[in-house]
């Protein structure tokens, strides 16, 4: 039986080991029909000349320059060779050795499925859910995890609808990304993977979360993983870029004034995450 074929870009910024662990496990995968790509956003460590000599099989593409998340994925999605899917996945990851034919399955049986969602576990707490699924709700700013910092009991393993996918790991079909436009590389690192759940959706595609599918993603458990200014100020730019984008004339100055209230609700929650953090 002949499988469609898959891309993986995995992208690298002066990230060796996280990437190195990441083509680790993506080797133990049951899924023969794949190829992976190392989009490297012109790393200044030694990922490339490492990776090339311990994952000889991994095709490496090599940017001049960090072009952030949206732009590294654009370029390495156009420099590689056509596939029917495409699996767009962190480096800071581990993956399931099955997580691949789950994620193809509904859109293979469905055209109107036009992304699909892993399960995705903290990996310092791998029984920790971090993404069962995504809720956005653009006038109070609410781009939210389903399921996080939650123990899988099994209270998320039904297939669902959600409202976005994670850029940490999704599934599309190659031609219906290129449709879509790509990511729009207007986006300051956050919001980018939500911008093209929200477009898609715009043209009548459906977004699913497949629990079957596993990864495990190596951010903090315990504190919410990497809070920050910098951080929590790329997430606001963000959000006001999507409520600009996707809110209509009448409701968009009400949606900046309440998202903008829960902003700094949220500013106040990581400085005081900073603080406990420091002591």
């Amino acid at each position: 039986m002949n499988h469609p074929s898959i891309n993986i870009f995995v992208l690298n910024w002066n990230g060796r080991d996280l990437t190195m662990d990441c083509l680790k496990s993506i080797e133990q995968v049951n899924y023969s029909a794949h190829k992976v790509y190392v989009i490297d956003n012109g790393s200044t460590d030694d990922s490339v000349s490492a990776i090339q000599k311990k994952f000889p099989q991994v095709e490496i593409i090599e940017l001049d320059q960090n072009l952030g998340y949206a732009g590294g994925n654009n370029a390495g999605f156009k420099k590689a060779t056509q596939s029917d899917y495409s699996i767009f996945l962190n480096n800071d990851t581990t993956v399931d050795p099955d997580f691949i034919a789950p994620l193809i399955q509904p859109m293979a049986q469905n055209e109107g499925i036009m992304q699909t969602a892993p399960k995705i576990y903290y990996a310092d707490n791998p029984n920790t859910l971090w993404f069962a699924g995504g809720n956005v709700n653009l006038f109070i700013g609410l781009i939210h995890h389903k399921g996080i910092r939650k123990k899988d009991i099994g209270q998320f393993d039904q297939i669902t609808e959600i409202g976005y996918a994670t850029g940490c790991c999704f599934c599309i079909r190659s031609k219906d990304f290129e449709g879509l436009g790509m990511f729009d590389e207007s986006f300051p690192m956050y919001g980018e993977d939500v911008d093209l759940s929200l477009r898609l959706r715009k043209n009548g595609g459906v977004i699913q979360y497949i629990p079957k599918s596993m990864i495990w993603h190596k951010v903090s458990a315990s504190m919410g993983g990497g809070y920050s200014i910098s951080k929590w100020r790329k997430k606001f730019i963000g959000k006001m870029k999507l409520i600009t984008k996707f809110t209509n004339l009448f409701m968009r100055p009400i949606a900046i004034i309440v998202a903008s209230v829960f902003g700094f609700l949220e500013l106040v929650v990581t400085i005081l995450f900073m603080i406990i953090r420091k002591n």
